[in-house]
């Protein structure tokens, strides 16, 4: 009795462990009362759904995290929290999330895809801080995990797309600001950024102007626009940057890579750039052969340059 009750002890513990590195993890990112929330009843959330994975969120309530870990046997001990895309009015969280997720992990990479809270007066006190606080949270939340997911806490990274890609470089930028009572000292500093056709400035020569009214607001102060404008907030501490961009994108201009790179180099921070001369606007890991579609396996090689695979 006690052998069949040890290898039943042992086929539950292998269970659990097959359980958490093969099957997504969601969890809530915040536990209770999410910092500078409003309640409204009337405001409800449209997530679409397929086969159990999120496809697309709008008006994003409750903030979630879905762990997708590489098998044990392959995992480098390396994470990245990913934050889709969508103009800070949707999240594109198939092609811009999963998709990754899934590419993330073939290289043995732990991902965190975000869906993060959309800015809205009608549930933020400050719309233009939501966001941030989720990212922040987020890093935070990989960290504390780091022992349980098998995830290295100072190998622990962030990848945007489009607005994905500002909020990715605002955490960047701002991840010391104090935007909520953080319960621990848990550092929210990613230690490396991908930004794959991201919005950056928020001035009007160069802007996304769908993404900034959205955070912003439609008549957003030069201060505002200074402080979220994210190549002018880059500091020596700022993490080593990967961009990736293409010439005829004629949604967000090629400057925005552009000038947080050069921005980056003023600084002497670690960055490297890749600007396609076609590929357009939201193909996330593109498939189709053309040159934009090698930026996944130069962003693997890139991270082995840098020590962090």
């Amino acid at each position: 009795m006690k052998i069949r009750h040890f290898f039943t002890i042992v086929l539950f513990i292998q269970i659990i462990s097959f359980d958490l590195f093969s099957q997504p993890l969601n969890i809530e990112l915040w536990k209770g009362v999410i910092p500078g929330s409003k309640s409204n009843d009337g405001y409800t959330e449209n997530t679409v759904r397929r086969d159990g994975r999120i496809i697309s969120c709008e008006r994003v309530v409750t903030p979630e995290l879905t762990i997708c870990l590489p098998p044990s046997d392959k995992a480098s001990g390396v994470a990245v929290l990913v934050c889709p895309g969508g103009g800070y009015g949707m999240l594109a969280f198939d092609h811009e999330g999963n998709d990754i997720a899934n590419w993330l992990n073939a290289n043995g990479i732990a991902a965190a895809i975000l869906k993060y809270r959309l800015p809205s007066d009608l549930i933020m006190e400050n719309k233009s801080t939501g966001p941030l606080q989720d990212a922040q949270e987020a890093i935070r939340v990989i960290r504390r995990n780091s022992a349980l997911w098998k995830i290295n806490p100072h190998k622990v990274g962030v990848i945007g797309f489009s607005a994905g890609g500002h909020l990715a470089s605002t955490l960047s930028t701002h991840y010391s600001e104090e935007i909520y009572p953080a319960k621990d000292d848990t550092d929210a500093r990613p230690d490396f950024s991908v930004l794959v056709y991201p919005v950056i400035s928020f001035h009007d020569s160069i802007t996304h102007l769908g993404s900034r009214k959205n955070l912003l607001g439609p008549d957003p102060g030069i201060h505002q626009i200074r402080h979220f404008s994210n190549d002018m907030q880059i500091t020596k501490d700022t993490p080593p940057a990967f961009l990736v961009h293409s010439s005829d994108d004629t949604v967000v201009p090629v400057m925005n890579s552009i000038s947080y790179y050069n921005g980056l180099q003023k600084k002497n921070v670690p960055a490297e750039i890749h600007i396609f001369q076609k590929g357009g606007h939201g193909y996330g890991l593109s498939h189709n052969g053309s040159t934009e579609s090698s930026w996944p396996d130069l962003c693997i090689k890139w991270l082995s340059a840098i020590g962090v695979l």
